[in-house]
């Protein structure tokens, strides 16, 4: 398998920063090329309700095509869904309430994987 991290990089970092400005809390790049082979980067981002959720996952889905991405899956989000995965290869969006994100705890579960929190260009957190 051909080394995609380089490549994904930029990508990651470049969606990161759109989520810390449109005021998803604690945006974290986690660098899973060495843990995960079917993945390089995770992006893990807070939603403070529903709609700010999916309000995110339309300007990850906004901003894909121009980062050279595609997405790779699709589903309905139901008023009430806590968690969006957004699955485009070599990076995946995990869009969470903060109820969820406190669940599952992804950050420890990949706790090997180097983390990079992305701050709000304001500094403000949400």
């Amino acid at each position: 398998m051909e080394d995609t991290a380089p490549a994904s990089e930029g990508a990651a970092y470049a969606l990161a920063r759109i989520l810390a400005e449109h005021r998803g809390g604690d945006v974290v790049v986690l660098d899973l090329s060495v843990q995960a082979g079917w993945t390089d980067y995770f992006i893990i981002a807070t939603a403070t309700s529903g709609t700010h959720l999916r309000g995110l996952a339309r300007f990850v889905d906004d901003s894909v095509s121009t980062l050279g991405l595609s997405r790779l899956n699709r589903h309905d989000t139901a008023d009430d869904d806590e968690w969006i995965l957004v699955d485009l290869g070599t990076i995946v969006v995990h869009l969470m309430t903060e109820r969820a994100r406190s669940f599952y705890e992804l950050e420890k579960l990949w706790f090997l994987a180097p983390a990079a929190k992305i701050e709000s260009p304001t500094g403000a957190g949400v």
